[in-house]
């Protein structure tokens, strides 16, 4: 019999990490691949990336979850409503396997609804840090709910066995998002600029910046970055944050700031690979966004990274951690646009793999044992000193 692995995308972030996953998986004859879609997906204020799936070729049951909210309450009221929908497919359905990748707050209900059902779940990137966002609580509680570990780096294979889990369960991959700059062909300059409507010069900066979802305000560092980059001669190009807590208020921010720079753009959603083949032509990155860190080493791009939202996140010598506070992301980005620090950054490697993840995702899923032992963990023995 064919294994039925069903996978919940929610955002176009974590889309763009599995698109190599579902084509991986959709080449094993013996499984039979579900693409659940729900929250930001289904939304036009973020995009309406669900047209991005379909456009890929998936096919997608689809869950309306996301509250048009900009607040806590909203985010915790989503989960809820993603649980009641996703409890019933779930229930029809009946997948051998749940995979879910990450930390977004929403992949709290599939996980909820899989452990009530009994269905194993496998998570991808667990055993990361990002100590300013509930980011990082999520991905934790996921990691305790999961049956199989699918981390990026060494130290997160450790990170997950010292919380509890055994060590058969747990298997470094890299990180799938890295796929596309291996499997995927990158666009020229002038194909970038066309999908995007925008010159790129070599002088221009992206800014990607995420409400900090530990803070009670979540823009509350929003300030000191934008009188910072007011005074950045460089273009600078927006790109939307997710769909936190918070998100609202910095999208009105942005807007407002790029009215009276008229060379600055703004862009809502951009799909993975035009964002991966952006990377190349870019100067510098700046905001809180693990994009810097994961994918922007692999492109040997500086990156500046704002206050606390990925605070413990392993990374590469092309980030640069800085206060959020206006002078300090001031030097910062001086110091990451200069010649002597993109020089420094010529042998760099990605420490979150080599672009060949995917594979490896898709032969563990396809082979690991559906037995009832799978379920069950066996705790970490007591040492009695």
């Amino acid at each position: 019999m064919r294994r039925k692995i069903t996978v919940v995308t929610s955002s176009r972030a974590d889309y763009s990490h599995l698109y190599w996953v579902f084509r991986e998986l959709a080449k094993k004859p013996d499984v039979e691949l579900t693409v659940v879609a729900m929250g930001p997906h289904l939304s036009p204020e973020f995009g309406n990336t669900l047209s991005n799936i379909t456009a890929d070729g998936f096919h997608t049951e689809n869950i309306e979850c996301l509250l048009s909210s900009d607040s806590d309450v909203g985010m915790a009221k989503t989960i809820g409503i993603a649980t009641l929908g996703l409890a019933d497919y779930f229930a029809r359905l009946r997948p051998d396997l749940l995979l879910l990748i990450a930390d977004r707050y929403e992949m709290l209900a599939p996980a909820s609804v899989a452990l009530a059902l009994r269905i194993p779940i496998v998570h991808i990137e667990g055993g990361d840090v990002s100590l300013g966002a509930i980011d990082d609580a999520v991905r934790n509680a996921l990691t305790k709910l999961s049956h199989i570990h699918l981390t990026a780096t060494e130290t997160s294979r450790k990170r997950v066995i010292s919380m509890g889990e055994e060590a058969w369960r747990v298997h470094v991959v890299g990180s799938p998002s890295l796929d596309h700059i291996t499997k995927g062909a990158l666009l020229t300059r002038a194909e970038v600029e066309n999908r995007l409507g925008i010159p790129l010069d070599g002088s221009t900066v992206a800014v990607i910046y995420h409400p900090v979802t530990i803070l009670r305000d979540p823009v509350c560092e929003a300030d000191e970055l934008f009188a910072a980059l007011q005074q950045l001669p460089q273009k600078l190009l927006f790109i939307s944050p997710n769909a936190d807590a918070g998100s609202r208020e910095l999208l009105q921010r942005i807007h407002r700031f790029i009215a009276s720079r008229p060379d600055d753009r703004f862009v809502t959603n951009i799909d993975h690979g035009t964002y991966l083949s952006l990377l190349q032509f870019l100067t510098a990155m700046v905001g809180n966004s693990s994009s810097g860190i994961m994918e922007a080493a692999s492109f040997k791009l500086p990156a500046v990274n704002v206050g606390i939202r990925q605070k413990g996140r392993e990374h590469g010598n092309n980030v640069l951690d800085c206060a959020p506070g206006r002078d300090a992301i001031e030097r910062a980005v001086h110091v990451a646009l200069s010649d002597n620090f993109r020089a420094s950054l010529r042998d760099l490697t990605n420490p979150y793999g080599d672009g060949h993840s995917s594979e490896k995702i898709a032969q563990i899923l396809s082979t690991v044992s559906l037995s009832e032992s799978l379920l069950m963990k066996e705790p970490v023995p007591i040492r009695c000193d």
